[in-house]
Formats: C-alpha cells, structure tokens, sequence
C-alpha cells in the first residue's frame, strides 16, 4: 500500500528538490494483502457524506444502494455476512437548510413519526411502503450550507464530540488495538435502517452494547459512490500497516548540526517551535485518500478522504486549524496535516487506482468501471512494455532536471473512455445489458470500439464472453474499485450501481466451460473408471 510520511512544500524549494521523481519507478507492486486482512478486527468508520437540503432524491440512492447493499457491505462472491462493516456508520452531513426546504428536511429526518399517521388512519401495512422507517442518518450543522467557507472542519469538530460506531461484535486471529480513545463509550443512537445488521440485532437484543470512539472519520461527497467492505478493507490495513521509519527527529537533527535541507522534514521548524506540544500518543496518524500532486498542491482529493481519530480530535481542539477555514476544502485539510505539531509522522496513505471518476465524466481521472481482472492484464502488458526499456533503466526517460518525455499514449488507454470526449457506445444498437458491459473496462463489448470491420454477431459473440463477478474479482471478496466519483445524474448513479452490486457470479459461458465433458467427448485414450 503506497504510503509517505507528511509531503514537502512545494512554495519551499529548499524543501522540495525533486518534485516530479518517480518514487515507484523499477518497483513492482505487491499484491494485495488478503490472508493477512483476514487476520485482523474491522475498524471502526465514520462516514459522513456531505450533501444539501434539496438533494433528497440523492439520499434516497445512497440509501438503497451502496449504503445498505449485501456486495457493498460484504463484498464480493459469498462475502463475510457484513462482519468487515459491522462497525461501518452512514450519516449524510446538511448545513442549515434554506427555509424553503426546512419542513422537507424534517419530514426526512422524522420518517415514521408523520408516515405512521399516514399508515395508521388509513389501516395501510407500512412494511408495504419505502418510506415506512425512521431514517436517522441526518446530521444538521449549526452553520449555514457552504462547502468552501468551514464545513469540514465544522464536520470534524461536530465528529470529534458526537461520532460513535459500534464495538467489535465478531473475533479475529489478531488482538484488537488499543489506543488512547478504545475506553471511550455511549449509549448506543437510534439506528438507521441502513446500519450494520449485527448492531440492529444486539440492539434488537434488549442488551445493547455501548459504542465507542471510531478509528477513522471520513468525509465523502454525494457524488460519489462508496463501495463500504473496499474501503474498509483499505483503511484496516492502514490502521494495522507497520508505520515507515520515521525520518530523523528534527531537535536532535539540529542539536548535531545536521540540517540538510534533504534530510530536513517539512514541519521540522514548527516542530522545533512547539517541542513541548508534541504528544507522546501512539495513536495512529493517518490521512487517507486519493493523493493530487502538482506544481502548487499536495492534497487528498475531496471525493472522500479518512482521517484516523487522534487527527480528527487534534482538528477539534487547534486555535491556528480554525483559522485555516476559507478555500478549496480538500487543500485547506491538507494544511491541517502540514501543521500538525507531528506533521513528519502523519502517514499519507493513497489509493490512486480504485478512485476514479465515471466512465461519462470525461475528466482526466475518468475511464471504465474497474475490477482486478483488468487490472492483472494491465500489469501482465506493463511488465512487457517495462521489459523493452533499455537496461540503464527509467533514467532514460529524463531529458533533464525534472523534465520528461512524454508518456507512451498506450500507457494511458482506456477501452471506454477518453479525456474531454462526450462518452457513445462503442457500436451502435446495444440493449441495457450489452450497453452496461460496454462501460467495464477491458470487456469485449468496450474493445470493439477499436475494430473496424464487425461480424453481425460481433455484439452476441462479446456479450457471451463477458465475465462472471468470480473471475472479475479473482475469486476474492475484496480488492476492487473503492470509490467512482463525480457522477452527476441520477442515471449514472445508477449505472454504477448496477456495474458493481448487480450482475452474475458465473455466466452461462463459464459454466458451460467448467462442465466435465461427456464420455462421448473424451479425448481418444482416456479410460472411464
């Protein structure tokens, strides 16, 4: 898992030699770790996902989709029956709504109080209805709606008081970490209806547990789409990852003259200013995200992005982060973590391939829904491309300083979409489930976009061969796409939704493939027992 101690400066050069220098380059990276996520308890998050008064129609989505679905929460194949999630919370984060939309909000957030009378006068079985349930996932903020002007760090402050998540209910191999905030508890909310289901049977149980303290806030937009077990899968790791060694601590660094500026960690000056603020905790630190880089900024994309307790706590408590409210609400988080009295400890943990933005978006993070299939091809034809570079290496590449040539574009391709181009289907005539597998990347219906000359059965013959959600997934539960951002309309929501909770493990093609051959097909010489 790609990981770096708190990035240098960019507005200091002295601190910032090399800011375009392949860190990974000649490295292969490692598989994912699934053994040994088995291994460990699921951790606790928070996840608020921030949205506004008149996008109720939003909420409904997440609420029937990603929020509550079985292959959101338990993964893919036979999945874990939600114990990687059962401590994994929803809430939907609103400003102060408008006044034309406050009795809409609270009729949302009151559910069964005014739809019982509805179903009561009326003699109706509410079980029959949507709307029949108390939601209890709507945290009002006391501030008036504004993304750029202090919401997240009114979320954060608001967390740091109120977030609770449900305790371990399952066991695992490996001892549950303690930290500073494990002995903190509540008694438990109300329950949404889309809250794990092994915290609404102990709730159910007459002796509910307490909650506690969650290991990871997270804030997410509303147009994104969450896979839950991914995510958690990644931010357990993170949590439970060995930390990297630390770079030099920056007063015994200066205490012996060395202050190289190489050697030098961006927060070092502050952290010598304030040496008597430094904590002692051994908390995690951790910023988790999709990791923007360019010549000004170093930031976790404002998709989602996690922060581990102890920063959202610090957040909460900082007179100077209250200060540092106003702009792009992503970078301004990142300057928290810059400022932070242990900014060289905080762990930058990026996710960069499954976070991506929908195959319509036409931005530069688009291209096709993604799963480990395509991705192990990706790496099988990258490792033969790599394998053709001279033997002096990457080095090759740099004409000087940290000027490069320019990327092969066949490093860059992507069978579904392509950067400010209007989204069609790769051929013309495609029913909704044909259409669906032209938006998955590397599958046959997407690749014939690329043919010139098509047979008449050329859409049959791609749809036949398309994969099972098995084969797409390698045969895991987990390991594929974490986040698919910036999807603007209600039907791209739901095209996503149907591309990664909806479809067959195993398509008739396969198994018919797997079937054991007749006695009548056997090969010539092959004995029957």
């Amino acid at each position: 898992m790609p990981y770096l101690n708190s990035p240098p400066d960019p507005q200091n050069p002295f601190l910032y030699t090399d800011p375009y220098h392949n860190y990974s380059a000649g490295a292969a990276a490692a598989p994912f770790p699934h053994q040994r996520l088995d291994l460990l308890p699921p951790v606790g998050l928070f996840i608020g996902v921030f949205s506004i008064d008149s996008a109720f129609e939003r909420r409904a989505l997440v609420r029937s989709t990603w929020a509550s679905h079985p292959r959101s929460r338990n993964g893919a194949g036979a999945g874990d029956d939600g114990n990687s999630t059962s401590r994994t919370v929803v809430r939907f984060i609103l400003g102060q709504p408008r006044k034309d939309w406050e009795r809409r909000i609270q009729l949302e957030m009151e559910g069964m109080s005014w739809s019982q009378f509805f179903f009561d006068s009326f003699k109706l079985n509410p079980h029959h209805f949507f709307d029949a349930t108390e939601y209890n996932d709507i945290v009002i903020l006391p501030m008036a709606e504004n993304m750029n002007y202090g919401k997240s760090h009114t979320y954060f402050s608001w967390a740091s008081i109120n977030a609770w998540v449900p305790p371990v209910y399952v066991e695992s191999s490996e001892p549950i970490p303690q930290f500073s905030y494990s002995n903190a508890s509540s008694t438990p909310p109300r329950l949404a209806p889309h809250d794990p289901l092994l915290a609404r049977q102990d709730a159910a149980s007459g002796q509910p547990r307490p909650w506690v303290r969650p290991d990871y806030v997270v804030k997410a937009d509303e147009d994104s789409f969450i896979m839950l077990a991914e995510l958690e899968a990644r931010l357990r790791l993170a949590l439970n990852d060995q930390a990297p060694a630390r770079r030099p601590d920056p007063f015994t660094m200066f205490m012996h003259g060395n202050t190289s500026d190489h050697e030098m960690p961006f927060g070092g000056v502050r952290a010598l200013m304030h040496a008597g603020d430094v904590s002692t905790s051994r908390d995690p630190l951790i910023y988790w995200g999709y990791l923007v880089t360019n010549r000004l900024h170093r930031f976790m994309a404002g998709e989602l992005y996690a922060l581990s307790w102890s920063l959202v706590d610090w957040v909460a408590r900082d007179p100077a982060v209250k200060d540092m409210t106003k702009g792009a609400e992503d970078k301004q988080t990142s300057k928290w973590m810059k400022s932070h009295p242990q900014s060289h400890a905080v762990r930058w943990v990026s996710e960069r391939c499954w976070i991506y933005d929908h195959p319509r978006a036409g931005s530069v993070y688009a291209h096709g829904f993604l799963f480990p299939s395509e991705v192990t091809r990706v790496r099988e034809s990258m490792a033969k491309e790599l394998e053709r570079i001279p033997a002096d290496g990457p080095d090759t590449l740099q004409v000087s300083g940290s000027s490069f040539l320019p990327t092969p574009s066949s490093w860059a391709h992507s069978s579904v979409s392509a950067f400010h181009v209007r989204y069609s289907p790769p051929v013309d005539g495609l029913d909704i489930s044909q259409s669906m597998e032209a938006l998955v990347e590397g599958s046959q219906m997407s690749l014939l976009r690329d043919k010139t000359q098509l047979p008449k059965d050329a859409k049959q013959a791609a749809w036949i061969q398309r994969e099972g959600r098995a084969k797409r997934y390698e045969g895991y539960r987990v390991g594929g796409t974490v986040v698919v951002h910036f999807i603007k309309q209600n039907m791209w929501f739901l095209e996503t939704a149907v591309a990664l909770l909806e479809g067959e493990d195993e398509t008739e093609a396969e198994k018919y493939r797997r079937r054991p051959l007749p006695s009548s097909s056997r090969p010539f010489g092959h004995r029957q027992r």
